[in-house]
């Protein structure tokens, strides 16, 4: 076939009429296994593409949601996506998956040209989106889910955790461990970090004993070699005072505890180290690292079941969803 196939193609071969194909592709669920898996086959011989634009003006539905995160290359955001693609497709939803780089500039792109996909809904990574994002959403009347923090004004519906009260009480951890003179250290300094850091200073500023405290950041991304720069840094801050550190995530906390190796700085005994999110790794290295974890598959399910339950219905105020956080205490600490 020289010429682009249309639904009359895949009707013939199919030997069914147009209408039938049409509603085969629309909606599946209704129809006989043997129907779908004639149409398919058909579809698949003929190399037809649906235009889901047109079937979502047909029928209102597009059969896509739109999910924006901050980075693909970034394994913590993997979780929140099996636990979106794995709710997805029972439910015959396609994923259109964006990466806005953690610019909210650069988020505000993508959910402009999504939103001209038609979805019928969309999820976005935290709170951060610019003012015309946010008045490009509200107008857009699908639902819209924020994860992996809570915020006092979600745009519509925000299921995650307090990455304050998480920094919050790693650091007390910390402080209750017997260590006074704790340091930070943060990299690429997102929402999310800038909140745990807060919660970091919160804790040393409550502590009812004298301590000291040590910060070192940069906006670089994060990485183990970084990690282990930090580290360097901040014991030359401290005077190598420091007594333990608060990585704001595992890949760094892997770094600094490379680094204190190095230095032939004993783990727990001569510093201490904690990371964040709790990756594998964490678990698997000696001594294993104390880090903070968080349900981030159940935070990707939950936010497509969340959009599922809102189609098609008038907007209504839904409290946030507060999915909570754990300390997990290993070795390093």
């Amino acid at each position: 076939m020289s010429r682009k196939p249309n639904l009359k193609d895949v009707a013939k071969v199919a030997g069914v009429s147009a209408i039938t194909v049409s509603r085969v592709l629309t909606d599946p669920t209704k129809v006989s296994d043997k129907l779908r898996n004639k149409v398919e086959q058909a579809v698949r011989e003929t190399g037809y593409i649906r235009n889901h634009a047109a079937s979502a003006l047909a029928s209102s539905r597009s059969g896509v949601i739109a999910v924006i995160i901050p980075s693909l290359s970034n394994i913590v955001f993997n979780e929140v996506l099996q636990g979106i693609y794995q709710t997805a497709r029972p439910n015959n939803l396609q994923v259109v998956l964006g990466d806005c780089h953690y610019s909210p500039l650069e988020e505000e792109k993508l959910i402009a040209t999504l939103l001209g996909q038609s979805p019928e809904g969309i999820i976005l990574t935290g709170a951060a989106q610019t003012d015309y994002a946010r008045k490009l959403l509200e107008r857009a009347d699908i639902p819209v889910v924020q994860l992996m923090e809570l915020t006092e004004q979600p745009i519509d519906m925000n299921i995650g955790f307090s990455h304050f009260h998480a920094g919050y009480d790693m650091t007390k951890h910390l402080l209750q461990r017997g260590y006074r003179a704790p340091g930070f250290i943060g990299a690429r300094m997102d929402p999310r970090t800038q909140q745990r850091l807060a919660g970091f200073r919160q804790a040393i500023a409550d502590w009812p004993q004298p301590c000291q405290s040590f910060i070192q950041t940069t906006t670089q991304p994060s990485s183990a070699r970084l990690g282990g720069q930090l580290l360097q840094a901040l014991i030359a801050e401290s005077a190598g005072k420091c007594d333990a550190v608060f990585c704001c995530n595992d890949d760094l906390a892997l770094g600094a505890l490379f680094e204190a190796q190095k230095m032939n700085l004993a783990v727990p005994g001569d510093i201490a180290i904690c990371g964040f999110n709790d990756l594998e790794s964490s678990s698997l290295v000696n001594p294993s690292i104390t880090s903070v974890a968080s349900a981030r598959f159940d935070m990707g399910k939950q936010a497509v079941e969340m959009l599922l339950a809102a189609a098609g219905k008038p907007r209504k105020s839904i409290a946030p969803i507060d999915v909570g956080y754990q300390i997990i205490t290993r070795r390093s600490t």
